[in-house]
């Protein structure tokens, strides 16, 4: 049986990029076969080194104006394009390279709290001035439209009145790194 091979691309810090090798890490089936990032600095570079993954750092003019990420995703034959902390829209070229094939995590429950802008801190600190008394995790498909795809999984947490939006990124991370891992699996497995 040919492993299934996963591309994750980040833009910071790389918990769940991290999280997600080590899932994987004794699966003799899947190969965490690249991290790729836009950020020269992103923390997420050292842990792949850490993990032994090879690393792609990219720019935004090689990702948007030329066909090299796809071509280089293509010839490592990636079954699965994992965004795990990735601040940039996907490319229309790439999207329709992976059709269902690439899957995002959003620190909110989608509808709510999505779109352009609204990541990280942005999202906790949206769901806290509204007052919501719940917040979660959206993992879903990724199409050209900011945090438009369909949905394939979400868990829930809740938020009190007295939670800080720091409170709530740590809620919503503890349920990123129970539940991101399992859904990619998952995934590669359907």
């Amino acid at each position: 049986m040919t492993k299934k091979r996963i591309a994750i691309f980040a833009s910071g810090s790389g918990s769940n990029a991290e999280k997600i090798a080590e899932h994987f890490a004794s699966d003799s089936q899947v190969d965490i076969s690249l991290i790729l990032t836009n950020n020269p600095q992103a923390g997420v570079i050292a842990r792949a080194r850490r993990l032994h993954v090879p690393v792609v750092v990219f720019d935004r003019t090689t990702f948007y104006e030329s066909a090299r990420i796809v071509e280089l995703l293509q010839g490592q034959a990636i079954d699965l394009v994992v965004l795990a902390g990735f601040m940039m829209l996907i490319p229309e070229s790439m999207v329709q390279a992976f059709p269902n094939k690439i899957v995002n995590i959003h620190p909110a429950l989608l509808p709510k709290y999505g779109g352009k802008g609204m990541y990280g801190h942005f999202v906790h600190e949206a769901v806290v001035a509204a007052q919501e008394t719940e917040s979660g995790i959206t993992i879903h498909y990724v199409n050209e439209r900011y945090d438009e795809g369909a949905i394939i999984f979400q868990a829930s947490c809740p938020v009190v009145a007295t939670d800080t939006p720091e409170d709530v990124a740590k809620k919503v991370q503890v349920l990123e790194h129970k539940h991101f891992p399992e859904v990619v699996g998952q995934l590669l497995n359907s």
